[in-house]
Formats: C-alpha cells, structure tokens, sequence
C-alpha cells in the first residue's frame, strides 16, 4: 500500500498564515498538517508516500517521503496535480488531500475497503458548518448515494437534503480502480486540457470530484466508507482556530 498527498495548491483562503509556507505547514499545536497525516498513515503500515508540491514546496522535506513537482500549480488544480504523481498509480493507493486532519483509525477504516474505488464520507456533516461562516455549506463535495453506491458528487451539485454525506478528501483506489481512473483521464487529456471537464471550466482545472463523477457517468463503480465526524478541513483562519483548540500537541 501507498499514498499520494497533493500539496501543491498556495492555500490562498488562510492568507496570512500561508503567505510563507504552504498550509499543509500550518502547526497544530506543535505538528503540522503534514505530520499528523504521515503519522495516520504510517501507522497503519502506509511506508511508501509520495506528496506533490507545488507553493513553497522548498518547505516540504520529510526525508521518508518522495516528491513530484508540480511547476504549474497557479494554473492548474487538484486532479492535474494528482497526476504528476501518475508513476505512482501502478498498485492499490491511497488519495489524501493535505488539509485534512484525520485519525489512524479513519484511515484503518478506508484501508478495510474492497471496493476498487472507495470515498471517505462524513455522514454527519452538518455537524461541522455549524459556526462556519468562512466555509459555507455550496462549499462541501457532498455526494448522493443508492444502495451504497455513489451516484452523483460535487460541489453545488447534491441537494444537502439528498446528500448522504461530504466527501472529505481521503479516498482509495486497487490497481483496477487507478487504471480507470489513468484511462479516462488520459482519453480526456488527448482531446484538450482546455476544454470543460465535468462542472470544471477544463481539465486543467477540474477537481478530483470532477473525475469521480465521469467515471461513475463512464459505467464504473464508486463506493463509500462511513465515518461520523472525526476530522477536519483547514481552508480557513476560522477552520484554523477551530482546530487548535480541537487537537492536542499528542494527536
């Protein structure tokens, strides 16, 4: 098993705190983002973990981990990014974006999956925007599931009353689920970057949400695992400070 962390992104929304270093920095009461990542993952036996860097990846320096460079990170988004990472998308990996907080337990969780392509899904959500002005509820990938199936994900595109939960950024793919996902991207790269991908304006700017839904919509099968609660999305000072006083220094 390993994993791919995107990282590339400047982290514009937690201006001042990213104005030097990349948010996946930010400490949290004495680790950062990233630490407390590695940590979840490595302990449950995840060793080989490649992080695509992009704003200030200079910064980023764990000596176990291996790096991609994404140099066009301003232009581009999360699913491009990713895909500087593609060498690594040979074998059964996980997927974790790099500002979310999530425990080892979470990832045990995910890691129990035998679907090829797995979601990690908050099914009490609302839970967590109550108090959140800075991140609103039209801000959340929510997905719509029947019969344990995801149907439809995105953002603004799950009525919150149909929504079975928010996808929080941590997913997993088997060899077969990573080869689908190469292929439709691939397909879609062949015709133009530029052109509208899913609800992103291209591919170059398509979000990781907007390839799950083409490949639901290309007939391949997305499922969730459940989690209540027991996580956090930094995108904000207010997420910020909310999860100072939420984690300690020890986990």
């Amino acid at each position: 098993m390993k994993a791919i962390i995107v990282a590339a992104g400047p982290g514009s929304r937690l201006k001042p705190f990213t104005d030097d270093k990349p948010k996946c920095l930010l400490d949290i009461n004495g680790k950062t983002i990233l630490q407390r990542t590695l940590e979840a993952l490595r302990h449950n036996g995840v060793e080989r973990i490649a992080v695509v860097r992009g704003y200030r990846g200079d910064l980023i320096d764990d000596p176990e981990a291996i790096y991609y460079e994404n140099p066009k990170y301003e232009e581009n988004n999360v699913l491009e990014s990713l895909f500087y990472a593609e060498a690594e998308m040979d074998s059964e990996f996980i997927l974790s974006y790099s500002d979310i907080l999530y425990s080892s337990e979470i990832v045990a969780k995910l890691l129990g999956s035998r679907a090829d392509i797995v979601l990690t899904v908050d099914t009490e959500w609302m839970r967590a925007y109550r108090g959140r002005s800075q991140h609103p509820v039209s801000e959340a990938e929510l997905v719509k599931v029947e019969d344990s199936r995801v149907l439809r994900i995105g953002k603004g595109i799950v009525n919150p009353e149909e929504a079975h939960g928010e996808f929080i950024g941590l997913a997993k793919f088997t060899r077969f689920g990573a080869e689908a996902m190469k292929k439709v991207y691939h397909r879609a790269a062949s015709e133009s970057l530029k052109a509208p991908f899913q609800q992103a304006a291209s591919l170059e700017k398509a979000y990781l949400a907007d390839m799950i839904q083409e490949l639901i919509d290309t007939g391949n099968t997305v499922e969730t695992i459940d989690i209540r609660g027991g996580w956090m999305e930094i995108d904000t000072p207010q997420d910020l400070a909310k999860a100072k006083k939420r984690f300690s220094s020890n986990g």
